[in-house]
């Protein structure tokens, strides 16, 4: 990606999105072109030039500080992931390492942590979404990633491709918008991500809605929340979801799907626990 497009980009698209009254700006009754705040409304929230504002949203301020950052966070009403992803464009976190980027491997104990999890469907994804290790029980939920080939072993992938995932997936369209914006944020941490750049070219072109929710420039770091699925066995199924980053490694995720208890879901969860479970071995005499 080309970072100065990329903050450019980000920075006129949230502009757009805050509402003067709600920033507290006064009408001074100019006409307004464009929806959002003008440039010299966002440089005086700030507290800085409109000239300085002008180079930052063009990709020509250097490094800023980070108190300019955060002084524009405040004044552009940014989220904690969106705080973030502007950091990482404006180049303010840790020297990005250049060339391919390893391979991504799961640790041993971590791999025991996830087969630990037997009750609930649980999975391990790494940069761009990639599906690193997967649970039987997500595999029942979703698909079965480890029978992939391992390029469409991806998340997001299966989510905007997949035709299953549009049936089993309910609100789609919500969860797919919401892997969109989780590889905008990935795109700003690694922005020299090869797999990542051929992964939003095959998106483009196989997914109608991609481009436009590509272009909003929505960022989503994985934390916590709800999703549901349709079972063609157990029916429907709502989880809370849990997303887990590992200290050592930040670019891999535990996710946890858990029901709340005594619940329908978990009532469906395990029916689809029993038609999974694996056969017992045969002991004849």
């Amino acid at each position: 990606m080309d970072q100065r497009t990329e903050i450019s980009d980000f920075l006129r698209s949230r502009r757009a999105r805050v509402h003067p009254q709600d920033a507290g700006v006064p009408d001074d009754g100019r006409v307004r072109r464009v929806p959002g705040l003008r440039r010299d409304e966002v440089a005086r929230l700030a507290n800085m030039s409109v000239e300085y504002y002008t180079r930052l949203e063009q990709g020509r301020a250097g490094n800023p500080s980070p108190e300019v950052l955060d002084a524009l966070a405040e004044a552009l009403r940014l989220d904690h992931s969106e705080r973030e992803h502007l950091k990482d464009l404006a180049g303010r976190r840790a020297p990005r390492r250049r060339g391919p980027l390893a391979a991504q491997r799961v640790r041993p104990g971590l791999l025991l942590t996830l087969q630990s999890l037997e009750s609930v469907p649980a999975f391990i994804i790494g940069r761009r979404t990639d599906v690193l290790a997967v649970n039987r029980l997500a595999k029942a939920v979703m698909t079965d990633f480890d029978a992939l080939p391992a390029k469409r072993r991806n998340l997001a992938r299966w989510y905007l491709l997949d035709p299953e995932a549009r049936e089993r997936v309910v609100d789609w369209e919500t969860v797919a918008r919401d892997s969109v914006a989780v590889l905008r944020f990935d795109a700003g941490r690694h922005p020299d991500d090869r797999q990542l750049a051929d992964l939003v070219g095959e998106l483009t072109l196989g997914c109608p809605e991609f481009s436009g929710w590509w272009n909003d420039h929505q960022v989503l770091r994985r934390t916590h929340g709800r999703k549901a699925y349709r079972h063609p066995v157990a029916g429907e199924i709502e989880f809370a979801y849990e997303s887990l980053e590992f200290p050592d490694d930040p670019d891999q995720t535990l996710c946890v799907y858990n029901v709340e208890p005594d619940s329908p879901s978990a009532q469906a969860l395990r029916l689809l626990d029993s038609w999974t479970a694996p056969a017992a071995p045969h002991t004849g005499r």
